[in-house]
């Protein structure tokens, strides 16, 4: 006899709702772009070198020697809860707890989601800049809270925040700001005198700051700031960091947050019921990484930066219209001067064209026609691999 399969007769989706409009990822469909094409892949943004050798020796020792590989606190191991701390204190001069005010986290992702997850309740209000990396949408979107973007719009050769919007963004209903500086896609890195009129608003307005500085050590003009040491803001701003892109890294997943005893614990009580512990054994390398001198710092810094000059020039060359960015390792171009207007449909005939993969900027943003005509270029691959990308490129203009 044949078995008889079970049907489902409902007429409701299987997806959550909230979730239905996302779908999969844009990252996931133009990075098998460029597997299916042979493209280089210039889209998805993570390097093509891996970090340093003593850290991945780091990796590898803590595996051989039992480090790790059960489940490690759920707080974080204690050395790196103890670097991430001296990181702070060392860099900005922010003083942190190690026991009570950092978390160890699965990548900043995870980072977002916890916090988000922990601080919002259903029909708050998020103001978030866009555009914006797309997990901060389906995580406001999975707390049931309600995103409000404050765009960054383009202004003399950068993407620049109009505080006066933001302001008039601020409801009674706001609970939260979610930043982002240096700020992916767009390369913009806020001032201090930019983050100081945001703290100043959000201590006036009794707001939550969740902010997200992944690209902390990829400030090429102008400096990084972090909100936590203004005025007013220690207790009510959650920090959230990484080692993928400080590190090279980014399959090794270890994030953490920063922020008050409350806030901590308030994340750790959704982080606990997402992950649990994650990247035992990588813990222990990132502590050592958190270590490293000045000079790796300063020399991984200096690298991007002139790989950056690479693309900018290269994509100039080939007629887009660019937005050489102040950190990150992202470039945001506008494809109009090329006699283009659509963004998606640009970047997925691209691989065909001239053998490049791209990502277009208008899924970062919830007014689509704001960034129909962006796309964003990483630049965090060998030099060898920029230079043949823009040859290709180059393509566009011929």
């Amino acid at each position: 006899m044949t078995p008889m399969s079970a049907s489902v007769s409902s007429d409701r989706p299987f997806l959550n709702r909230r979730l239905a409009a996302f779908g999969t990822t844009i990252f996931a469909e133009m990075s098998a772009l460029a597997g299916r094409t042979g493209s280089i892949n210039l889209g998805q943004g993570f390097p093509d070198t891996d970090g340093p050798a003593q850290i991945a020796e780091a990796a590898s020792r803590a595996v051989l020697t039992g480090l790790g590989n059960q489940y490690p606190p759920g707080p974080g191991v204690p050395e790196l809860r103890t670097a991430i701390a001296a990181h702070q204190q060392r860099f900005y001069g922010i003083a942190h707890d190690p026991d009570t005010e950092v978390l160890v986290t699965a990548g900043a992702t995870e980072a977002i989601a916890a916090s988000l997850l922990a601080l919002l309740e259903p029909g708050d209000e998020v103001i978030a800049l866009e555009p914006y990396y797309d997990s901060y949408a389906a995580c406001i979107a999975m707390a049931g809270a309600v995103r409000v973007p404050v765009t960054l719009r383009p202004h003399g050769g950068a993407f620049a925040l109009d505080l006066d919007e933001l302001r008039a963004a601020v409801t009674p209903r706001t609970r939260l700001l979610l930043l982002n500086t240096p700020h992916n896609p767009t390369g913009t890195v806020l001032t201090p005198a930019e983050l100081t009129a945001i703290a100043e608003l959000a201590v006036e307005r009794d707001l939550l700051v969740v902010t997200d500085e992944v690209y902390e050590h990829l400030v090429f003009e102008g400096v990084h700031t972090p909100l936590a040491g203004l005025p007013g803001m220690r207790e009510r701003t959650v920090t959230i960091s990484s080692a993928g892109k400080t590190f090279s890294f980014t399959g090794w997943k270890v994030g953490w947050v920063t922020a008050s005893p409350e806030l901590v614990a308030a994340v750790r009580s959704a982080k606990q019921f997402l992950t649990y512990v994650a990247s035992g054994p990588f813990q222990y390398a990132i502590a050592e990484a958190l270590a490293l001198p000045d000079t790796y710092y300063e020399t991984f810094r200096a690298d991007l930066a002139a790989k950056r000059d690479i693309l900018a020039d290269g994509l100039t060359a080939a007629g887009f219209e660019v937005f050489r960015p102040q950190g990150t390792y992202f470039i945001t171009t506008d494809i109009t001067p090329l006699g283009e207007k659509d963004g998606l449909a640009f970047c997925r005939a691209l691989p065909e064209r001239c053998g490049v993969v791209a990502i277009p900027n208008q899924v970062f943003y919830d007014d689509k026609s704001a960034g129909a005509t962006q796309v964003r270029w990483a630049f965090c691959k060998r030099t060898v691999v920029l230079q043949e990308a823009v040859e290709r490129l180059g393509r566009l203009a011929r």
